[in-house]
């Protein structure tokens, strides 16, 4: 009985560790727009010290970025409009002094490789006028982009992760919305 109250004490420990670690991790932004006649998103992701430390000793990391377009209603629940979804691989080798990244958007996969750690980190974290939606799309109402970024802890084979339930599928993930932005003429 003593061994299960300190198993339990242990796991209960090891979960708030991994889940205190997350709360330096913030998006910056987001930051939406009208441009030519079409909504532009620009917003970023700020790791902590951790992530950073883990990514320089070549811990590859996936990095899922939502993006969504809401229409705000006063009575009823916001509407989701359309979506966009960015998936960002990010690889260090510190021995060769290599750094490679990915980013696939559900039809194009872009591999970049950087001569520094920084400039894959802004390639890969910072998401600089996204296209989301035109105008001729969309009806006269407010509208606000939400934008949820996450990271997958490492896949655990099936067996194993019914096991492990308790243990976190996902390193992070932060939200974070934009201001409102009215589209259309009277209403």
């Amino acid at each position: 009985m003593i061994r299960v109250i300190l198993f339990l004490i242990l796991v209960s420990l090891l979960l708030s560790s991994l889940t205190a670690s997350g709360s330096e991790i913030a998006i910056s932004g987001p930051e939406a727009k009208v441009v030519n006649g079409e909504i532009v998103v620009t917003a970023g992701l700020v790791l902590d010290s951790k992530s950073l430390e883990d990514l320089k000793n070549g811990i590859s990391k996936e990095i899922t970025f939502n993006i969504d377009l809401f229409r705000v209603w006063n009575l009823w629940p916001d509407e989701f409009v359309a979506g966009k979804r960015l998936v960002n691989t990010l690889w260090c080798d510190p021995i060769k002094k290599e750094y490679i990244a990915t980013s696939f958007d559900g039809a194009t996969l872009i591999e970049k490789r950087f001569k520094t750690f920084d400039s894959m980190l802004t390639w890969t974290l910072v998401i600089k006028d996204l296209k989301l939606v035109t105008l001729k799309e969309l009806q006269p109402a407010d509208y606000f982009v939400k934008v949820t970024v996450e990271s997958r802890v490492r896949t655990l084979p099936p067996v194993i992760s019914y096991l492990l339930f308790f243990v976190p599928e996902k390193e992070f993930k932060v939200t974070r919305v934009s201001a409102i932005l009215s589209i259309g003429g009277d209403r």
